[in-house]
């Protein structure tokens, strides 16, 4: 994806997906990988979990699909699950560790 801005859009459309065990939405968890638009307006999200084999895995794939569909241009979302680089407690913004207790 070339546009930063519809970018930045698509991830502020991914903050309303918030992780049901964890409280914290996946974009501060760190979950997100990258994001793409293509010109048929497909969003692709490569994102990571905290697990291979997460239980909420279909859940939360099902919410990203949900959350992008108001977002302008975007009619289909495919998600890819990738397991490297693997999720780390790093990966968490300030405020997703404020909001767990880790700092």
């Amino acid at each position: 994806m070339k546009d930063q801005a519809k970018e930045k859009e698509i991830m502020d459309a991914l903050t309303s997906v918030v992780d049901p065990e964890l409280q914290v939405d996946i974009v501060n968890l760190g979950f997100i990988n990258w994001v793409d638009l293509d010109s048929e307006g497909e969003a692709t999200i490569n994102m990571t979990l905290t697990m291979l084999g997460c239980p909420i895995m279909d859940t939360i794939e099902n919410m990203v699909k949900d959350a992008l569909k108001i977002v302008p241009g975007v009619k289909t979302t495919s998600v890819e699950l990738a397991w490297e680089p693997a999720w780390t407690i790093d990966r968490m913004t300030d405020f997703a560790k404020m909001s767990l207790g880790l700092v």
